[in-house]
């Protein structure tokens, strides 16, 4: 963040305009308000404004009022699965640790049109830390902690639904000898806790959360850290090296899709469903499904001409996790040595 001008008071942003970056709307790309002019706003948890809102002043008259400056002073871009991405903040160590839970594969970007802007408040001393999206405040906490978990959280189901690139589904991924086990479920469905078994027992750590899809059907790595569940519901956020894990680096084949619920006592017998069945299945877990409904088919046709999908009752996870990897080798001819 650049350093506020001399007519400033120490902490404040200094901009050179009222304009940030351009935000795309409906099609069309037009300016958000720039952070300093809203500082008074964001601190009474009141909706940002766009740039129309704000008064012209001479500046902006002499230049076209409405244009946009380069870039914010306050704010860093990225660009994520064919997404623009801005984030600000008001500190730099705000806007550091906003950056430090983007989804996996975020790259910087330069300024330009943004699809989703996010901006986190943070007090000067003591006080509530408000996050937006674009203009509208999306959440208000006084631990910075659940500030950024919600950040982490809504920008991780925005990239998810409006992803250009890949087709994400709601599932678990590890690799095993080339080829992707692909585990299915909503949230709080136990893919973490099967996942997390499942690299104990050697295998390559892609995801806990999103199976993301190209259209030939193979899952890319999205190695975000691991949201573990630890006493009285809480959770906590593991990187995968916490588990001695190794994370994926490039995209693998599906070789095997594995719907499973947990019942006390469950066998973890396999059933084989048909692919239009499977098709069916992963679609009513996929993100994008109602936007993008042909597009989504395309990815998930090509995992389940390919891999069988299969369901289970399963009992402990860690008696499943080897059952799985066990079958996942026989269905792909890969052996048993790891």
């Amino acid at each position: 963040m650049k350093g506020a001008s001399s007519g400033s008071s120490p902490g404040e942003l200094a901009c050179p305009g009222h304009t940030c970056f351009r935000l795309l709307q409906d099609g069309r790309a037009g300016p958000i308000a720039c952070l300093s002019d809203d500082l008074g706003r964001v601190r009474r948890g009141r909706p940002l404004r766009g740039a129309n809102e704000l008064p012209a002043a001479p500046s902006d008259r002499a230049a076209g009022h409405g244009r946009a400056s380069t870039g914010c002073p306050a704010g860093l871009a990225f660009g994520i699965h064919g997404l623009r991405i801005a984030l600000r903040a008001t500190s730099p160590a705000a806007l550091a640790r906003l950056c430090e839970r983007l989804p996996p594969g975020a790259r910087r970007a330069s300024a330009g049109a943004i699809d989703r802007i996010y901006t986190l408040a943070a007090p000067r001393r003591r006080g509530f830390r408000t996050l937006y999206a674009d203009t509208e405040r999306i959440g208000r906490a006084r631990s910075a902690r659940v500030a950024l978990d919600a950040f982490e959280s809504h920008v991780q189901l925005y990239v998810a639904d409006e992803a250009r690139r890949g087709v994400f589904v709601h599932a678990g991924v590890v690799g095993w000898k080339g080829r992707a086990l692909v585990l299915p479920g909503e949230s709080r469905a136990g893919k973490t806790t099967l996942v997390a078994e499942l690299i104990r027992a050697g295998a390559t750590y892609y995801s806990d959360e999103y199976a993301v899809l190209d259209e030939q059907g193979r899952v890319h790595p999205y190695a975000r850290r691991l949201v573990v569940r630890v006493d009285r519901g809480r959770t906590r956020r593991r990187v995968p090296e916490w588990f001695g894990a190794r994370t994926g680096r490039r995209p693998l084949p599906v070789g095997l899709v594995v719907v499973s619920r947990y019942r006390s006592g469950g066998r973890g017998h396999l059933r084989q469903l048909s692919a239009g069945a499977g098709a069916l299945l992963l679609m009513a877990n996929t993100v994008s499904a109602r936007r993008e409904p042909a597009r989504a088919l395309t990815a998930l046709q090509a995992v389940v001409m390919r891999a069988p999908v299969l369901s289970c009752v399963r009992g402990e996870a860690r008696e499943t996790a080897r059952a799985l990897l066990r079958r996942l080798e026989a269905v792909t001819g890969t052996g048993s040595s790891t």
